[in-house]
């Protein structure tokens, strides 16, 4: 089943805001913000690019007829200078895909949250070692279970997403309504597949846990605290959650054939995904800067950004008689689970995949260099492979950095 497998692609690549309103009188805050917004336009680069910026299109449309892509969207910047911003084919029939479409961001609003709690951390809010429940007491095995686990996913609890009875009721009902109460039931938080600590597997149930122990720390929503540290320190102005599973516009619309027929997905209600206030859309410029962003370690310190980079997960992942190898995997210092990152090859990366949407932010601190690409699927796109925006990441990145490649 598809969504099984575009789901765990977090796990699986280890082996490879709104928009502000400007109305009215305008007074210095007004006169700022108006500013900002100009500044956030997402536009295509010139027709006329050569060089680089050709070579960077050259890949972006060959990958969309190579993987038979319904329209891909893509942006490179280096040093924060646009290298190429563009995009190809539909979003619907007769519309043609732009750089200022909004997408569903998916598992790229975790990395956000694991970066909100090692600012915490460098706060001295809190430490990682401290256990859950000093704010979760509510949950099973909350004592034996730190804010670390939670954030670099090695707490030991399954992940729901591969439960049948799950992907079976979010196959039947695209549009529920999904509470965390509701994917608790499935992820049965009362089982543990290791103790907390001692292995790794990707779990979705790490990352709900983690977004309401992210409030009940800060007494404050989460869709605020991104707002507020995330968002607008990172300039990231087409970036916002959604409560329900509208989309602000210009939309980049979806399809998929995972449910046996073609069709489109746009709205299909995504609250499963993640915490309630993480659940996020964003345009292909807030990618490629919240790449840069949260790649460079721009709102951390020193030593926050080593932990975002490796919390302790370098040497775990090993498969057990209740942990397969296809869930608990190996975690090298090439490539594994950062805090609520992927790590490979010293690329700092996110690869959201759901309903119809693909798309990856990965950024090389080496090089100050950030890809983000995001697609949809035509009838003919192998759902079944991996997300099929890595490998046009991975081509972009042996064309940039033939040295140091993402795959």
């Amino acid at each position: 089943m598809t969504r099984k497998r575009t789901a765990l692609l977090c796990a699986a690549a280890l082996l490879v805001s709104s928009v502000p309103l400007i109305a009215g009188a305008a007074g210095p805050a007004d006169a700022a913000d108006a500013a900002r917004h100009r500044g956030s336009e997402c536009v295509a680069s010139p027709e006329s690019a050569d060089g680089q910026g050709r070579a960077i299109r050259d890949v972006v449309e060959n990958a969309r007829r190579d993987l038979n892509l319904r329209a891909v969207i893509a942006r490179v910047t280096q040093h924060g200078r646009e290298l190429w911003t563009g995009a190809v084919g539909p979003s619907m029939t007769e519309v043609p895909a732009r750089p200022d479409m909004r997408f569903r961001a998916g598992s790229v609003g975790i990395a956000f949250m694991g970066t909100i709690l090692l600012q915490l951390v460098d706060e001295k809010q809190v430490s990682l070692d401290d256990p859950i429940s000093r704010w979760l007491p509510e949950i099973p095995h909350a004592d034996e279970i730190t804010l670390r686990e939670l954030g670099d996913t090695t707490s030991g609890f399954r992940d729901y997403v591969t439960d049948q009875g799950f992907l079976a009721d979010l196959e039947a009902h695209p549009f529920k309504q999904w509470t965390p109460q509701d994917v608790f039931h499935y992820a049965d938080l009362d089982v543990q597949l290791y103790e907390p600590g001692t292995n790794f597997s990707y779990s979705h149930a790490n990352f709900q846990l983690l977004g309401l122990a992210l409030e009940r720390i800060t007494h404050t929503r989460l869709d605020h605290l991104l707002e507020q540290r995330i968002y607008r320190p990172l300039g990231l102005h087409a970036t916002s959650n959604s409560y329900t599973p509208d989309i602000p516009t210009p939309v980049l619309h979806a399809f998929t054939h995972e449910r046996g027929t073609y069709e489109e997905s746009t709205f299909w209600n995504p609250s499963w995904t993640t915490a309630p206030g993480a659940v996020i859309n964003m345009n292909i410029c807030d990618l490629a800067r919240a790449g840069a962003g949260i790649g460079s370690g721009q709102t951390l310190s020193r030593e926050g950004y080593r932990t975002l980079l490796d919390p302790g997960t370098v040497g775990l992942g090993q498969a057990t008689p209740t942990c397969p190898p296809k869930v608990c995997m190996p975690q090298t210092e090439a490539v594994h689970f950062g805090m609520s990152a992927l790590i490979v090859h010293g690329w700092v990366v996110q690869n959201p995949s759901l309903s119809g949407y693909a798309a990856i932010m990965a950024y090389l601190p080496s090089e100050d260099l950030s890809i983000a690409v995001s697609a949809t699927y035509s009838p003919t796109s192998d759902q079944q492979a991996q997300n099929l925006t890595t490998p046009i990441a991975e081509e972009l990145s042996r064309l940039l950095v033939p040295n140091q490649p993402l795959g």
